[in-house]
């Protein structure tokens, strides 16, 4: 493939010091991993390739290859993908619209479970204790077969947390059958998940009052009665077969999700529901032309998305809310991908994408229900929105051990359900259907591979034109399409056995995300109205970022795992003009892992955050005109240490 992509495989994943998926990302090169409050990864996001707050919008998640990503801009349900589950993660770096569509334009991270027909025959259980009073266990069995293979996983966590008001339980459960048909398999996947947690929100600081709760309670609460809770369920049945050299694939999924959050200070209770129905059918067909081979991929993918948003003063009186939100979204897409040996040793890649997105809306409002208070109504909205996507990329090995690449790529997205849903000037709620916004990435990369050695670096440019963003400069609240922007970067990544028992890995990523040109409009905020932006710096985007790490086997199964991480510092969210004269603080921060290995299973100490640094990678600058200083910052655990036992019965 003409494109930067890393495999993490299962060795990968054992051998880290990670205690989620959202940990081990962020050791990896081009991604930032953004936490509010460091709880097992429950509201972390992921950034690819610097786009800032919106993020977790342009950057995919999948899991199986079937779309995890919703229509809202609530974060991904990590603690429903335990890494214990995990076969391997595929990253996909530079956008991967033409296979995927909408989000995908800084790229796609590609979760595969374990399937039963790779396991053998077992039953395990691990437990693990840490600081903060954490607790965390999973049951594993599995049953493999010639024809048939059946695997089952229960996983729980709960902790106090480090801050106030942070206690967070998770659970999960997760079914995964396949049976072997000639040349192919039917899959069928079933899943629960439930997280419960407070709300701490965050600490504020102001120098002209000389406040600074993050210096004085770090672990203080601002919100410490605050909750949320979110319930998930999810079944899915996929059919693979090969007719000769033909591969068909067919899934089918369904997804629901019900979450629930308690604002006790401002006095808002919202009951949010989302369920999903998606048909993705693909054919690969090989064939030649002349002295050409391809490999054509088509495919057809068919979302349907149901949304509710019930909003009352109280969680009892949510059967009668305020303003009721309900919205359908269906979203239909044709792509075609061909793969093209030209050479032995150069192979070209050609795709294209057409995506039609139909949104109707509506909000009911009842002035009769508790609680309110002079709230409005949004008039229904309908629209349908179109996007296209393409790529062309070539891929050489100029030797051996030597390999170069070079692309362009056009991808898009279109704006979240709850980011359609906010007010205007005069704070009355509307729906803001917006443009689409469109990316165009360049990218060149060269790779180099020996065995024990490996070595990769990618140039990438991307413009972004009608980029979706909350604009918290109008009236407090907003939607709008900023102004041009592009991100620019240099990632390199590499990996070295040094010894038969020492392997190390650095990788190294620069990204300048800036502003073109242009005005960010509104008024009614700290900043002033109509603030010129071009040259300045996307918020939340750090420049530089590294990562260390060493694997040292000492002894026979005994091994010691260790990484360094390095973040430099960034521009506070609704800090577009760059003008607060504060950032976000690079931080360091070391964690360690020793493992041993039995017959039986496994023991391990890890110690997270191991020199106690404070430090905190999430901060929004104050957007109203009584306290222009004003910033919050979200502080993040210190040390933390964890012992952990795996048994396993065969």
């Amino acid at each position: 493939m003409a494109a930067s992509v890393t495999v993490l495989t299962r060795d990968d994943i054992a051998k880290s010091a990670a205690r989620n998926i959202p940990d081990l990302l962020s050791e990896q090169v081009g991604l930032s991993v953004k936490d509010l409050f460091g709880s097992n990864g429950a509201n972390a996001s992921v950034d690819m390739r610097g786009f800032g707050a919106t993020g977790p919008q342009n950057t995919l998640i999948l899991v199986d290859g079937r779309r995890y990503s919703d229509i809202d801009t609530a974060v991904i349900a990590w603690s429903s993908i335990p890494l214990a589950n995990v076969e391997r993660i595929e990253i996909l770096r530079g956008t991967g619209a033409v296979l995927y569509g909408d989000g995908a334009s800084a790229g796609a991270i590609n979760i595969v479970t374990r399937s039963p027909q790779q396991l053998a025959p077992a039953l395990g259980v691990a437990a693990r204790v840490a600081s903060f009073r954490t607790h965390e266990g999973h049951v594993a069995a599995n049953f493999a077969s010639p024809g048939f293979g059946l695997s089952a996983t229960a996983h729980g966590y709960a902790s106090d947390g480090y801050r106030a008001n942070s206690r967070n339980e998770q659970r999960n459960f997760l079914a995964n059958a396949r049976w072997i048909v000639g040349p192919g398999h039917l899959d069928l996947r079933l899943g629960t998940d439930a997280t419960d947690a407070g709300i701490p929100g965050s600490r504020r600081v102001q120098p002209s009052s000389g406040t600074d709760e993050y210096a004085t309670n770090p672990k203080g609460a601002q919100t410490p009665l605050d909750y949320s809770s979110r319930d998930g369920r999810r079944a899915g049945i996929a059919w693979n077969q090969q007719f000769r050299d033909t591969d068909l694939s067919i899934g089918l999924d369904w997804r629901d999700r019900d979450s629930r959050a308690f604002f006790v200070t401002r006095g808002v209770f919202r009951a949010d529901s989302l369920k999903l129905v998606s048909l993705t059918p693909r054919v690969r067909v090989p064939f030649s032309t002349g002295d050409f081979t391809h490999r054509l991929t088509v495919g057809i993918d068919s979302h349907s998305w149901r949304y509710a948003s019930r909003q009352a003063n109280r969680p009892e009186n949510v059967a009668r809310p305020i303003n009721f939100v309900r919205g359908t979204l269906q979203d239909r897409a044709l792509y075609l991908s061909d793969s093209i040996a030209l050479s032995a040793a150069t192979t070209a890649t050609v795709g294209w994408r057409s995506e039609r997105v139909r949104i109707d809306l509506n909000d009911t409002l009842d002035p009769a229900a508790p609680g309110f208070f002079f709230n409005t109504g949004a008039q229904p909205a309908s629209a349908v929105l179109r996007a296209r996507a393409g790529e062309i990329g070539l891929r050489h090995a100029f030797l051996r051990e030597w390999t170069g690449y070079a692309r362009v790529a056009q991808s898009f997205r279109f704006a979240r359900i709850d980011e359609i849903y906010e007010t205007d000037l005069a704070f009355n709620n509307q729906f803001q259907i917006l443009r689409p916004q469109r990316a165009l990435t360049h990218e060149i990369g060269a790779e180099w591979r020996e065995t024990g050695r490996m070595l990769r670096t990618s140039l990438f440019t991307t413009r972004v034109i009608d980029e979706l963003h909350l604009d918290p400069f109008t009236a407090g609240m907003g939607n709008t399409n900023l102004p041009p922007s592009r991100r620019q970067g240099l990632e390199l990544e590499g990996r070295w056995q040094t010894t038969p028992s020492v392997r190390v890995s650095a990788v190294y990523s620069y990204t300048s995300a800036r502003f073109l040109e242009g005005i960010l409009p509104g008024g009614g905020s700290a900043l002033g109205a109509n603030l010129p932006i071009g040259g300045k710096n996307v918020p939340l985007v750090p420049a530089q970022k590294f990562n260390l790490g060493m694997v040292w086997e000492f002894a026979a199964k005994t091994r010691l795992t260790s990484s360094l991480a390095y973040v430099g510092s960034q521009f506070m969210e609704n800090d577009e003009p760059n003008s607060l004269g504060t950032k976000i603080p690079a931080y360091t921060v070391a964690d360690v892992k020793l493992a041993k290995i039995f017959g039986w299973g496994a023991i391990s100490l890890a110690v997270n955050n191991l020199f106690d640094r404070k430090y905190y990678n999430y901060a929004v600058r104050n957007q109203f005109n009584n306290a222009p200083d004003r910033y919050a910052v979200f502080p993040l655990p210190g040390r933390t240490v964890g012992v952990s036992a795996e048994f396993s019965l065969q």
